[in-house]
């Protein structure tokens, strides 16, 4: 099988919808580089699989809502099953990940190690994510799964399960005695928060107000600052514009149909002056030199 291509492909709930292995075996794991400028971040997105991640090299922050972890050489991190996840390099980045459906481990739905183990952690309130601190034989787990996959050893599909397997069980121990404690502040903020960002991915491009980003919540414009501050500590309007300005980049680099005046508009700023001046203090360059390096 061997590792898979790393790269997202979103839906507007910024559900992440590339398919991580196959009905068969539904795991994929991943190797990447990351370098810290806005446009090779990690975007807010989020998946139903559960996702470990182990830095090789360099460093990494990482925040999903609520927390950020700074992330060094030789950690690893488990992200729950539809958790809001952001990351970016600290300078640069090597990491190596896995991405799994929880029925790699369980095999179906009401097996005990479902029924038992799995459903309980994933629907832990108090795991969203968790850094394995200090834990040599979890990283040896890891490895060993993960050089499984990359060198396609025969019957890797075992070494990989049994280490996922383990390393489950190992966040399982840790949860469980948290495991039915219900969090309501934190999973009403996650609600919150994809609401809003879905209402922002879908009408980036319009004039909006911060009482209509609060309006999607059904909650007043004070609260929709602090929902935003305590999950991805950005304001309503500070992640618009910055989603704007890499929507701006990625058509600035894909398509050369469209000039720069077009695209200005097209991602929602209202004068091509306000975009350039916007655009290089994300990227440090012009829109126009930004188009030239990525011919």
């Amino acid at each position: 099988m061997g590792l898979s291509h790393c790269g997202l492909n979103l839906n507007r709930e910024n559900k992440e919808l590339q398919p991580h292995g196959s009905a068969e075996f539904p795991c994929a794991g991943y190797k990447a580089e990351y370098f810290d400028n806005p446009q090779d971040s990690i975007p807010w997105h989020w998946h139903e699989e559960i996702e470990i991640a182990f830095v090789k090299k360099g460093a990494l922050k990482l925040k999903i809502p609520t927390k950020s972890f700074d992330l060094k050489e030789g950690d690893c991190i488990a992200i729950n099953s539809n958790v809001l996840h952001y990351a970016i390099a600290q300078p640069k980045c090597e990491l190596h990940s896995f991405v799994f459906s929880p029925l790699l481990i369980t095999g179906n739905d009401t097996s005990v190690f479902a029924t038992k183990y799995v459903k309980p952690l994933i629907n832990c309130s108090s795991f969203d994510g968790y850094v394995f601190s200090e834990q040599d034989f979890v990283i040896e787990s890891f490895v060993r799964a993960f050089n499984a996959l990359a060198s396609d050893v025969t019957g890797y599909e075992f070494i990989v399960r049994d280490n996922l397997s383990f390393l489950c069980f190992t966040l399982y121990e840790y949860f469980k005695q948290e495991i039915g404690v219900k969090e309501e502040v934190k999973n009403q903020d996650n609600i919150r928060i994809r609401k809003m960002l879905d209402f922002l991915h879908e009408h980036f491009t319009e004039r909006l107000t911060l009482a209509e980003v609060a309006k999607v919540a059904d909650i007043g414009e004070r609260e929709c600052l602090r929902c935003f501050q305590r999950t991805i500590q950005l304001s309503p309007m500070q992640y618009l514009l910055k989603y704007r300005v890499m929507q701006a980049a990625t058509l600035l680099q894909k398509d050369s149909t469209k000039n720069i005046i077009e695209i200005a508009s097209i991602c929602g700023f209202d004068s091509t002056s306000n975009f350039s001046k916007m655009f290089k203090r994300f990227y440090n360059c012009t829109p126009r030199e930004y188009r030239k390096r990525n011919e």
